[in-house]
């Protein structure tokens, strides 16, 4: 089934809008170049010249040309050694932005009586503080391994398991859903690269924003031009 143009960029599959946002119950976003404006692991890389390294195969990953995503990442973290925490926290402060149209969707979802997910195959040093800036409910990413104030270049385990990849989005979303005691066809997926495609698939509701062509190919809904808040001429 291909894709109508309901509106200018803004493409439908399978979905007869207008939908009732209020008929949802989560909403799960990924988080890098779908709530943010950047892929983090790139812009860290940039603190020891190496962004064009990491950017490739960040690139390819998310076009889904990587078959071992957990491994693509573990390459990428190894190439972030040394990096001070400080250069972290400036790129939060001075290049990270939200995506236009975010913070609105995400009000409109939460006076919806929706609950929010962020999962990311990022770090919790960027998600923790979109988290909070956003006022979400839940989120699971990576965390980066610091001794003293500089990474080492790995991650570190935590009780869900190692990395956030595809498998885990779509887990993460699948446990929610049974946490806030709601079928996955009462979800919403946000998000851009082929990692995002697991828990897309198990959602009610998929949207593509600004994604990689394998992504807006299978999502019900694909934002192509404008804001996130472009979700809200569907949603009523």
């Amino acid at each position: 089934m291909s894709h109508t143009e309901f509106a200018p960029g803004l493409m439908v599959r399978g979905v007869n809008p207008p939908l009732r946002l209020a008929d949802y119950r989560l909403a799960a976003f990924d988080m890098d170049s779908t709530l943010i404006n950047l892929e983090c692991v790139d812009e860290i890389a940039s603190a020891v010249g190496k962004k064009a390294e990491v950017a490739a195969i960040t690139e390819a990953a998310m076009r889904g040309e990587i078959a071992d995503y957990k491994e693509s990442l573990r390459q990428r973290v190894a190439l972030l050694r040394g990096v001070p925490v400080s250069a972290m926290q400036a790129i939060y402060d001075e290049r990270l932005q939200l995506n236009p149209g975010v913070a609105t969707f995400v009000a409109a979802c939460q006076a919806a009586g929706l609950k929010t997910l962020l999962v990311s195959g990022g770090f919790t040093f960027f998600t923790d503080r979109v988290k909070d800036r956003l006022k979400l409910d839940f989120a699971r990413s990576n965390v980066l391994e610091i001794e003293g104030d500089t990474l080492t270049g790995r991650m570190v385990d935590q009780a869900w398991g190692d990395i956030v990849d595809g498998e885990e989005k779509r887990r993460t979303l699948l446990q929610t859903c049974e946490q806030l005691g709601i079928a996955p066809g009462q979800a919403i997926a946000v998000g851009d690269g082929a990692n995002d495609l697991p828990m897309m698939g198990v959602a009610g509701l998929s949207v593509a924003y600004h994604a990689k062509p394998a992504v807006r190919a299978q999502a019900k809904v694909s934002i192509e031009q404008g804001g996130m808040d472009r979700l809200l001429e569907l949603l009523r």
